[in-house]
């Protein structure tokens, strides 16, 4: 018996959707394929997005979409706004000193640093360590406070608490002064907790603004692409960095319900000018409004010995500028290394550098916190610590309250302070600002305050790992599978 007509036109408009939707799929395979091939540096990265494309139909394509393209624009800002700023860079490169005026081997760094990064080391700076918000936040308020000129801050995090109603008034008085005030924050960071600072500035007349809020076409593709950066520089002059967001958690003496320990830096000198380009690029992209000469910039004046270079670092033409130069670093270190981070979870080059480094004889000590804010960040990094301790790095884990400071120092002599973890996120994804200091006296400063925190360390060794129970083993492995994303 022959099928009737209606059955036959079912029969073709299936044959018909299933050969569509296949096309489809295989258009669409296709499409990822040879956009990954042309933009991916990492072959890893290439093959796992060409993989999911052709084995995940639909899905995997509308990943790649959302998640796999970089679409963050910058590049052109990078390469060409930057430019703007020549003069003021000519103004703090007469301060430039060449790679030979840091003894070998760490010159090698400062000669790393300067092809990566394109710019000079610079001459004449003073860095202050600022322990927690205690030293940090009294010091920035006096700053705004005493701001005649101008006042710019970029921040990830900035709650709507007692210590961010202090820089709100701060910022309200400079202005009413009239000082010049910008504020930029992020605008995943601002939404950690929802705070409202952002409509209170504007409010108050304020101008400040979002960098790269997520709209609802984008909120996957730009919600890993954050301004990770802290900077606040004051009349061109006085600049601060480094690791803290603006939080009352931060200020330990006052007793928060979550206390957070970190660590923050006051900067005077020529490298204050690359801080502020480095904050009137962020602003230019974000509004529009280019920052130019004064107020904003100010004549360098030479306040102490540091060598310093700023290293801008972001998924634009900065990319890897910070890896690249952390790598030179551990090339270079001979005696010691010391590093402290919140977040631990580096690629497999840096791993095996940091291995490399350890087998040569050079004492590796990293200091983490026993637990973070973010379990899955804790349970991710646990299997690289078998290898790393088998190399001979000591790892050292702080207890609470939770330890948010960056720092790598290097032989007593090198250290790179300011926003960045040891994780993909800043590594790959964020913007993110750090110094490059050169200056044993700095170093010194700083020895303490590592040694503070060794000294209420438990030192991990290969005895615990090996006790940890399969679960957690099988656990910890699963949630490493996902460390580049975490």
């Amino acid at each position: 018996m022959e099928p009737s007509l209606p059955t036959l036109l079912l029969q073709l408009l299936h044959g018909f959707a299933l050969w569509l939707v296949s096309s489809v799929h295989i258009a669409l395979a296709i499409a990822v394929t040879l956009h990954a091939l042309m933009k991916k540096d990492e072959v890893h990265a290439a093959v796992g997005w060409i993989g999911l494309a052709w084995l995940a139909p639909f899905g995997g394509a509308l990943a790649y979409w959302l998640l796999g393209i970089n679409r963050i624009g910058r590049t052109g800002v990078a390469l060409g706004l930057r430019k703007a700023w020549q003069s003021e860079g000519d103004l703090a490169e007469a301060f430039a000193v060449p790679d030979e005026a840091v003894d070998a081997p760490l010159g090698g760094v400062a000669r790393v640093a300067r092809q990566v990064t394109g710019k000079p080391l610079l001459a004449g700076n003073r860095v202050v360590p600022l322990p927690d918000g205690d030293t940090a936040y009294p010091a920035m308020l006096a700053a705004i406070d005493a701001a005649g000129q101008s006042v710019t801050l970029l921040t990830y995090i900035f709650h709507n608490d007692a210590v961010g109603e202090a820089f709100v008034q701060a910022l309200t008085r400079a202005q009413a002064r009239g000082v010049q005030v910008r504020v930029l924050i992020d605008a995943v960071g601002s939404r950690y907790r929802p705070t409202g600072v952002l409509r209170r500035l504007r409010a108050l007349g304020i101008p400040c603004a979002a960098f790269l809020p997520p709209a609802f076409t984008r909120v996957l593709s730009h919600v890993n692409l954050r301004n990770h950066r802290k900077i606040l520089v004051v009349d061109g002059v006085v600049g601060f960095t480094g690791g803290m967001n603006i939080s009352a958690n931060h200020w330990i003496g006052r007793q928060p319900a979550t206390p957070v320990h970190c660590l923050h830096f006051e900067v005077r000198g020529p490298v204050a000018t690359d801080m502020q380009r480095a904050f009137a690029t962020d602003w230019a992209f974000t509004t529009g409004e280019r920052l130019h000469g004064a107020p904003w910039f100010a004549p360098p004046q030479p306040s102490g010995s540091v060598l310093a270079r700023g290293v801008t670092d972001g998924p634009d033409a900065d990319m890897d500028h910070m890896r690249q130069v952390i790598l030179g670093a551990l090339a270079a270190a001979r005696q010691r290394v010391r590093i402290v981070t919140p977040y631990f979870l580096p690629d497999e080059v840096v791993l095996s550098t940091l291995q490399t480094t350890a087998l040569r004889g050079v004492v590796v000590d990293i200091v983490l916190p026993v637990r973070s804010n973010l379990p899955l960040l804790d349970w991710a990094m646990r299997p690289q610590f078998d290898a790393l301790l088998a190399a001979g790095c000591r790892i050292y884990l702080t207890p609470a309250p939770f330890d948010h400071a960056k720092l790598l120092v290097v032989d007593g002599a090198w250290a790179l302070i300011g926003s960045t973890n040891w994780d993909a996120r800043s590594l790959r994804l964020n913007f993110e600002y750090n110094l490059e200091c050169h200056d044993g006296e700095l170093v010194r400063k700083l020895s303490p305050l590592i040694d503070t925190r060794i000294a209420r360390a438990t030192p991990l060794d290969a005895a615990t790992l090996a006790r940890q129970h399969l679960p957690a083993r099988l656990r910890n492995r699963l949630v490493w599978l996902l460390s580049p994303y975490l």
